[in-house]
């Protein structure tokens, strides 16, 4: 177990806590959307340099792996968890919420591909433009759906999910990354 003293960094939720390692990675997409505004201001002063070659490296790795997973974590296991959680007419206003969801994920994915291709010749040293305005875009559909997960969806799997189902979600979770869960 990872010891975390004052001052220092928290140990970094695993899979065996589904919702916090779910809410943490909502922190890290923020600090990707970050990094790719930051890297769109930079390149017209200074390219495809080094610096800007290893961001659109990050930023593409990240969005391309982890942002991927979270998605299928929640489309694949959290979401029918919660569904199947629920009962009455509580499941009308449940099934909206999900659905609604999942609209934003194909939403940010379509989002995602422009800025993907550009992202990919910075990371390869090519000239490349990163158009604020889709950068913009991205992050602003990004912290709104972020938003909505920690407000309404999170909290209500905390309270409907049972603990053996969160279990087999961290299962997932960590067969999903390989064996890891981050």
């Amino acid at each position: 177990m990872a010891v975390s003293f004052p001052g220092g960094p928290a140990p970094a939720p695993g899979a065996d806590d589904p919702l916090a390692l779910l809410s943490a990675c909502h922190g890290r997409i923020a600090r990707q959307c970050a990094t790719l505004s930051r890297l769109a201001a930079h390149l017209p002063m200074h390219g495809s340099d080094e610096a800007a070659q290893t961001a659109a490296a990050s930023v593409s790795r990240y969005f391309d792996t982890a942002a991927v997973h979270h998605h299928e974590d929640e489309e694949a296991d959290l979401f029918p968890a919660l569904i199947e959680s629920m009962a009455g007419s509580d499941a009308g206003c449940l099934h909206a919420l999900v659905q609604g969801l999942i609209d934003e994920h194909r939403r940010l994915a379509a989002l995602w591909l422009p800025l993907r291709a550009a992202l990919s010749d910075i990371a390869a040293g090519r000239p490349a433009v990163l158009p604020m305005p889709q950068v913009q875009a991205f992050a602003e559909a990004y912290a709104a759906h972020i938003q909505r997960e920690d407000d309404e969806l999170l909290p209500m799997a905390a309270r409907l999910i049972s603990d053996d189902a969160l279990a087999a979600i961290g299962q997932a979770m960590r067969a999903r990354r390989g064996g890891g869960a981050s």
